[in-house]
Order: structure tokens, then sequence, then C-alpha cells
């Protein structure tokens, strides 16, 4: 199996940057491949701009869809973005790493999604190919990420509410859109406040779980 691994995470040596490294290692030990792509290591521009269609459709009125509508015809994105869509093609499974900010993934990721999963690449409007036959239907996608408040806050009648329904917006309307199978959610609740031992508990428990793919 082949893995493109998705981290937003600014610190190396943060729990996030742990349970990736665990899944890369779980991963080569059973024999898959896999490729990182460390958004904050990269630096990675979450801003869609008119540069990142270096042959522009029409250079008085930018349209962002309309631009990447032609550029997937053409391959005409920046180097950027198409070094993430050969990663992206070449993958069989999607693992977003990530921690929660405020109910959701960190901008520099929703960045990643909104610059590479680009319509005429993610979906095609055209042809209405989406849901049952999306582009990327062969594909799945995960979503590994912490939370710093506790299970109960996150769960249905807390207090934020089901982490789960806050993420339908990008587990159904983005990955199942496109065709990708959702593999379930592996979640660290109060990540933050674990203590040393709990954290190598967690880490074990996502070996496991990333070894079981």
């Amino acid at each position: 199996m082949k893995v493109l691994y998705i981290l937003a995470h600014p610190e190396p040596k943060s729990f996030n940057a742990a349970m990736k490294n665990t899944a890369l290692t779980a991963l080569k030990e059973k024999g898959h491949e896999a490729k990182l792509s460390d958004l904050y290591a990269m630096e990675f521009d979450p801003i869609l701009k008119a540069s990142d269609f270096p042959e522009r459709k029409n250079q008085d009125f930018f349209n962002p869809f309309l631009e990447a509508i032609k550029a997937s015809k053409t391959g005409a994105f920046s180097p950027d973005i198409k070094e993430e869509m050969e990663k992206v093609k070449w993958a069989d499974l999607l693992i977003f790493q990530f921690p929660i900010y405020f109910t959701a993934m960190p901008a520099i990721m929703k960045g990643w999604i909104d610059r590479v999963l680009a319509p005429g690449f993610g979906f095609n409007p055209v042809t209405n190919s989406a849901y049952d036959t999306g582009l990327f239907k062969g594909k799945s996608a995960m979503l590994s990420f912490t939370t710093g408040a506790p299970k109960e806050m996150y769960s249905e009648g807390g207090a934020h509410g089901d982490i789960h329904k806050h993420l339908e917006s990008v587990t159904h309307c983005i990955f199942e859109f496109m065709g990708m199978k959702v593999l379930p959610s592996f979640i660290v609740y109060e990540a933050s406040a674990m203590k040393r031992e709990k954290g190598t508990e967690e880490l074990e428990r996502y070996r496991k779980r990333i070894s079981e793919l």
C-alpha cells in the first residue's frame, strides 16, 4: 500500500509529530511505502492565489474555480501544487495528522486541501463525478488528530458537540465527495494534559491501529 502522510503541526517535538513518527515506522515495518508532507516544515503556502495558475485563462478577472479547471487539463499549476498532486495520485491512502483548532483542522491543512485537491483534479464538475463516481474512487482517507478538551466535551450533548459531526465538512463533503473511502478517525483526547505514561499508551494504540490498516 502507498500512503501519503500529511502533517500540520509547527513543533517537530510535539505529540502530533510523535504520532507521525510512530505511523511511518509502523508502515515501514509492514512493508508499505510512505511519503510525508510536513506542511510547516515545508513552509507550505495555504493561500489560494492567482500565481497558482501560471497560464491564466482570464487575466482581467481571477476566478480560481475556472482557472483550476483549465489548469487540470493542461497541468499548468504552480510547482508546489503539482508536487503535492503527484503525491496524491501516487497514494492509495491519505492520512491527515493535526491538532484540533476551534473544532477544525489548522488553516495550513485546509489551505493544502483548497489548493491541491482542486476542481478538475479532485472532482470534475463538468461530468458531475462525485461520491460513488468520484475521481478518487479506490483511494482512502483517514483523520488522525488530537484535542485539548476531554472526550466528554466533544461528544453528543457535550459543550462542543460531537467532533465527528464537526469534521463531516471534511470527511463527507470533501473526501467522500471525491470518491474516497473514509476510514474511522484516530483521536487522542486531552493531549496537552497527558502524562508521559499515557502518551506512551496512546502511541502504542496508534501503532497497532496503523499496523492493522
